[in-house]
């Protein structure tokens, strides 16, 4: 049986396993650094990310996201088949996990990723409170 809003079901009461059971799959948060880092707003934004979400997958995790209060859903301005999608402060919180994600993966796996995220994680390192507000400030 599915969970109500605000009714979670959660495997124990370890902080760590509640918090994935409710954003723990990769495409949450990569719909989060789509926001933040992207400046991503639209689903077709979304779906145009380079780990090709399928557009099934894409719609439950925003609507997913947005039953969390994570994320809100509004109105496009000019396109009214269109919707903007917002990180609300609540999912805002969450970028500096995903940055933290970079600076592992720059550390780690660092032939392997882009340079600008390379340099993303070189200024965690350097100005972590200022680096993560030029982002969060958007």
């Amino acid at each position: 049986m599915k969970a109500k809003k605000g009714e979670e079901n959660f495997r124990s009461d370890c902080p760590i396993s509640s918090a994935l059971d409710l954003f723990g799959d990769k495409w949450s948060l990569l719909i989060i650094r789509d926001l933040v880092y992207f400046g991503e707003r639209t689903f077709k934004d979304f779906s145009g990310a380079a780990e090709k979400i399928s557009s099934a997958r894409l719609a439950d995790r925003l609507c997913k996201l947005e039953s969390l209060d994570l994320l809100i859903k509004s109105n496009h301005p000019t396109n009214k088949k269109v919707y903007l999608y917002t990180l609300t402060p609540k999912g805002m919180d969450l970028f500096p996990v995903v940055a933290e994600y970079v600076k592992w993966s720059n550390k780690y796996l660092n032939d392997h990723i882009a340079e600008p995220a390379k340099e993303f994680a070189q200024n965690l390192e350097k100005d972590r409170e200022n680096t993560l507000n030029q982002f969060m400030k958007r």
